[in-house]
Order: structure tokens, then C-alpha cells, then sequence
């Protein structure tokens, strides 16, 4: 059985997130590869936040939330439009994909993937709270990749 995989051309885990996919640059998502979903995956979630933004911001700053990815996915691609999915609402008050935007220092970005045993019926105004709550008890894989950003 092979295990749930998140990677990205465009950066190593652990390596700097190139400038491009930056809130203020360009503010596209960087390309990601999905491998290893078991079997009985009915969808896939994916989650962008920045744990190190607890002290500048008081909370850990949420940028991106997807879910009701097709489990087939095996690709997204740069600056992806989320065909079939559905992306909810980010801590920049916009839906879709809010790039890394690091207010003092370098922080750790975390794109989180998760396998589940079925799809979610949620609002396209659901934020991470809401949506990792709906998740509850159907996760089945998860993994993550990380990346850092510096101003």
C-alpha cells in the first residue's frame, strides 16, 4: 500500500517557497502532486495555513481551503481554478488561494492534503474551522508538505 503524498515541483519540503506565489507578487498557487490516495477516497481536501503567524496575528492565518477534490487528482496545476471543487473562504476575507505574506520574518507554510471516506456538503463561505469540524471522523490519509516565505 503506497502512503498519502504531497509534493511540489516548484519547491523541496522544508525549502523556500518561491517569491512568485507570494500574497503580493503574482499571489498564484504553486503546482502540487498528489500520490498515494488509498483506494476508498471519495474526495480530497487541501489546506494552506501559517502556524507562525500565532504571534504577529493571533491566530494561525489560514490561506487556502479546498475540498471535494476529485480523488483522481493527481496534479494541480499553477494558478488552478479548482474545476470540481469547491474552495472556501480565506483569513484575507477573499475565497481561493491567498499566497504566503509573512508580516515580520520568515514563517512555515503548511499545505495539508487529506484523503476522506466522502465527499462534503458545505458553503463556499466555510472557513478552516468549519471545514476541518465537518471533516471529523472521515478522514481516512493525510500528509503534508512544508515551505517557507520570508518578506
Amino acid at each position: 500500500m503506497t502512503t498519502l503524498q504531497l509534493t511540489s515541483p516548484a519547491f523541496a519540503n522544508d525549502d523556500p517557497i518561491p517569491d512568485k506565489y507570494g500574497y503580493t507578487t503574482e499571489n498564484v498557487n504553486p503546482p502540487l502532486e498528489i500520490d498515494g490516495v488509498p483506494e476508498e477516497t471519495q474526495s480530497l481536501v487541501l489546506v494552506l495555513d501559517d502556524p507562525d503567524a500565532v504571534e504577529p496575528a493571533g491566530k494561525i492565518w489560514d490561506h487556502w481551503v479546498v475540498w471535494n477534490i476529485d480523488p483522481t487528482t493527481s496534479t494541480i496545476t499553477e494558478d488552478w481554478n479548482a474545476s470540481g471543487a469547491v474552495q472556501g473562504r480565506n483569513d484575507y476575507g477573499e475565497r481561493g488561494y491567498g499566497g504566503p505574506n509573512p508580516p515580520d520574518r520568515e514563517h512555515t507554510y503548511r499545505f495539508r492534503l487529506f484523503a476522506l471516506n466522502q465527499r462534503l456538503n458545505l458553503d463556499a463561505d466555510t472557513t478552516k474551522d468549519q471545514l476541518e469540524s465537518a471533516m471529523d471522523g472521515k478522514v481516512i490519509a493525510e500528509t503534508q508538505l512544508e515551505g517557507t516565505y520570508a518578506p
